[in-house]
């Protein structure tokens, strides 16, 4: 079985994205679906499909949260030695042809999201950094084709999630 490092933020994430679902979601669904079925006839009854596809995707949710929770590996990044790029650092970058700065913090999988810094230890970027130190030059093909960049800083701040 694959294991999925994550951060405990991360952990506690998912597992509160879990129990949302289970003690509130579902049974409102389930409450819903009921009170539609009532209506009558099911073959014409929007509110009935709707809560039935509802269900559906919620119960998916739960089994992918239960998959990623069975896999999960808690890793505090605060122990680990941040004076290279590891799991849990935050690192500032400049593109080297634009002067654009970046800064990324590298997680787990699931707590990934690029619009807030966080991006994934498997990404193209991620990988290319692993092991970077200030003043590194860094060759990374990227979706968006290949990019230089100089590592400007590699450090660890706490991750808040929301």
């Amino acid at each position: 079985m694959d294991k999925e490092p994550m951060t405990l933020a991360g952990y506690n994430k998912v597992t509160g994205d879990l129990e949302f679902l289970k003690k509130t979601e579902r049974p409102e669904t389930v409450i819903a679906l009921d009170e539609a079925r009532q209506l009558g006839d099911l073959k014409e009854n929007a509110e009935y499909h709707s809560a039935k596809d509802k269900l559906a995707l919620i119960d998916s949710q739960i089994a992918e949260l239960n998959t990623v929770i069975s896999k999960a590996v808690i890793i505090d990044p605060s122990t680990l030695p941040h004076n290279k790029v590891s799991f849990g650092s935050t690192v500032s970058l400049v593109d080297t042809n634009t002067d654009e700065e970046f800064t990324y913090t590298i997680v787990g999988g699931v707590e990934s999201n690029a619009d807030k810094g966080l991006i994934s230890f498997n990404s193209p970027l991620a990988k290319q950094l692993m092991g970077k130190e200030e003043g590194d030059e860094v060759t990374a093909t990227l979706p968006g084709g290949v990019k230089t960049f100089e590592v400007l800083n590699v450090c660890y701040k706490e991750i808040e999630l929301q």
